[in-house]
């Protein structure tokens, strides 16, 4: 735990540094993108370093993009942020990764990411039953389940189960290991290890402690998952708040390589394999393109450390093993800036970053932010990000990306070439190459943007049309919650409506048109709509390279504020806060008599034996 909170404080120190290296305009961020809420300063904030990952669905699991009224079927190893649904049907099950956290979902249960950061886990189980194990909280961590009747605080680390009934005016909450609070009804209770606590009522709450009762069916596949975690080779060599990391073992080995240090390569790939090849792209906001892996292992390492060709094989390399290392949608950088013909239209090319190389990012950020999405997933010191970030970014310099020697480019197949409609409608990369010449890809320029503009099935994904999906009665059940999350973004098609019209301001002349042979006015450096990915236009319309819409004047034009779901002022539609909590002496001495009845007939458990683990199987090495 020292060398956690001393590492900890190294990267912030970092941080520290960078930001006083750094000029004082390298600051600016930009405005915020349609439906992200600014900070302070009105500058859109950074992403979280946080994600969660559908890890295993079972059955017939559901999946709602943040915002979206339509439901998919879900697909594993896809990012799922703030705003996110989940159902799994009767007789299904799905499992949730967020670093070290693991969140399973019964049959029938109904669940919504209100909020997901570097700090905060809020949840929304409107139906159905949830086991979590919460490995690891830090004094700042905030982790709360929301139900119809009540709101579940967790204060340790711990396994924890909450169920709600198919009415919704009953929730249960079993602590099996850790301690919480449960507030609703003007009253709140603590629940603690060996409690099951049954809360009944909605307005007025009804509450009674119970002994933890005998495991079922749903029990029992939550702690094998758990063991199956304890067992993992790969935390030896990661941090286990990297989420995904567990997969590691059952699809590959691990050894050391001089300069990279551990590394892992996976095994059983198909001739020619290279990263970032099985797969497609969706858009995920607010780091706008990410990339989604079909291996089952195929998290990890497309999210977090770098790729690196060695011995005529590719192998991963983590990084260093940190706390909390920063997720990004990808590690790669794009070639060609759509210069690539295919098919009459303009393709997309792109390579993994090899170790050392210093990540860019597409989307809005600061630069702190670059820094720590570097320093925790390579083995770069902070002067090489910052000169490569003021460079290619505050002075808008594109000509030093390609001074870079990107090792990667060098490969050969290391490059992976798509058409724009592959590209942009979440198509599988593998099966739709495009074929270029590997001269040209080696001379090709790297481009900080991805001139490609999402389109709806962007955001959908990969994923067919579900079958199955939550009675519109759970969809739309309010739940009970101690803190406010972020009010719901606002649909794709609202995004692009926002993003696309502008509305004059009353009394300002229309600016006048420019001269024919006038050249046109550059857009602001600091803005990271032109570092990043464009705001959605038309559908399949790509912007052509190196080419910018003139920027308005400020004074003359101004941006219309994004459409939002209805919702009371500052909050979110499906939330309403708990009421707050009064004293009353009579209830507080009837629950003191139900904690002693209860710890009468409360007997510690005794811990299990664990099973041998079984030798493991050889693996074969390249």
């Amino acid at each position: 735990m020292k060398t956690f909170k001393i590492l900890s404080i190294g990267i912030v120190l970092a941080g520290i540094l960078l930001a006083l290296q750094a000029p004082p305009r390298s600051v600016a961020q930009g405005p915020p993108a349609p439906g992200q809420p600014p900070d302070q300063q009105g500058n859109a904030p950074d992403p979280p370093g946080r994600v969660a990952r559908l890890h295993q669905s079972i059955g017939s699991v559901s999946f709602q993009p943040g915002g979206e009224g339509d439901w998919v079927q879900a697909m594993p190893n896809r990012p799922l942020t703030t705003g996110d649904n989940l159902w799994a049907d009767k007789d299904s099950r799905a499992e949730l990764q967020i670093g070290s956290t693991s969140v399973r979902m019964d049959s029938e249960t109904s669940l919504t990411l209100l909020e997901l950061d570097d700090r905060t886990t809020q949840l929304r189980l409107s139906q159905g039953s949830l086991i979590l194990r919460v490995r690891h909280l830090d004094d700042e961590d905030q982790f709360e389940v929301d139900t119809p009747n009540s709101a579940f605080v967790i204060h340790r680390s711990g396994e924890y189960r909450v169920d709600v009934n198919g009415a919704g005016n009953e929730t249960d909450v079993t602590v099996r290991e850790g301690r919480g609070q449960v507030t609703g009804g003007g009253a709140s209770y603590d629940v603690v290890a060996g409690q099951r606590a049954r809360f009944t009522g909605t307005d007025q709450l009804d509450h009674e402690i119970d002994q933890i009762p005998p495991r079922d069916a749903f029990d029992q596949y939550a702690f094998g998952r758990d063991d199956q975690e304890d067992r993992s080779e790969s935390s030896n060599y990661v941090s286990p708040e990297m989420t995904g990391a567990d997969d590691l073992d059952e699809y590959g080995h691990w050894r050391y390589v001089a300069d990279y240090g551990p590394v892992w390569t996976p095994v059983g790939v198909a001739p020619g394999w290279a990263p970032y090849r099985v797969g497609h792209w969706v858009f995920v906001e607010p780091w706008g393109w990410t990339w989604v892996e079909d291996e089952p292992w195929g998290f990890a390492p497309f999210h977090y450390g770098r790729w690196a060709f060695v011995g005529g094989g590719w192998c991963w390399a983590p990084g260093p093993m940190v706390v909390r290392p920063v997720y990004a949608p990808a590690f790669v950088a794009f070639v060609g800036g759509g210069g690539f013909a295919v098919g009459g239209g303009a393709g997309v090319a792109w390579f993994p970053l090899a170790p050392r190389e210093v990540f860019v990012p597409w989307y809005r950020t600061s630069p702190g932010y670059v820094n720590n999405v570097n320093i925790t997933n390579t083995r770069v010191s902070v002067t090489q990000v910052t000169n490569v970030y003021n460079t290619t970014i505050i002075n808008n310099n594109t000509t030093n990306v390609n001074r870079i020697t990107y090792v990667n480019q060098h490969v050969s197949n290391a490059v992976t070439a798509v058409s724009h409609d592959t590209f942009a409608n979440a198509r599988p990369v593998n099966s739709n190459l495009v074929k270029v010449d590997d001269r040209q890809i080696a001379n090709a320029p790297v481009v900080r943007s991805i001139p490609v503009q999402p389109v709806k099935q962007s955001v959908m994904g990969a994923g067919r049309p579900a079958t199955v999906r939550p009675p519109a009665a759970v969809v739309n059940r309010q739940v009970v919650a101690t803190r406010t999350p972020t009010p719901p973004r606002a649909s794709f098609e609202q995004r692009q409506t926002a993003a696309n019209v502008r509305t004059e301001t009353p009394g300002k002349p229309q600016p006048a048109g420019r001269p024919e042979n006038q050249p046109a006015r550059p857009a602001p450096s600091t803005r990271l709509e032109e570092q990043g990915t464009a705001r959605p236009q038309e559908a399949n319309t790509p912007r052509p390279e190196n080419t910018r819409p003139e920027a308005a004047p400020v004074q003359e034009t101004q941006r219309p504020s994004v459409p939002r779901p209805p919702s009371a002022e500052g909050g979110h539609p499906l939330v309403k806060p708990a009421p707050p909590v009064q004293e009353r002496p009579e209830q507080q001495r009837g629950e003191a008599q139900k904690f002693n009845n209860w710890q009468q007939h409360y007997s510690p458990p005794k811990a299990a034996p664990r099973p041998a683990s079984p030798p493991k199987p050889e693996k074969p090495h390249k």
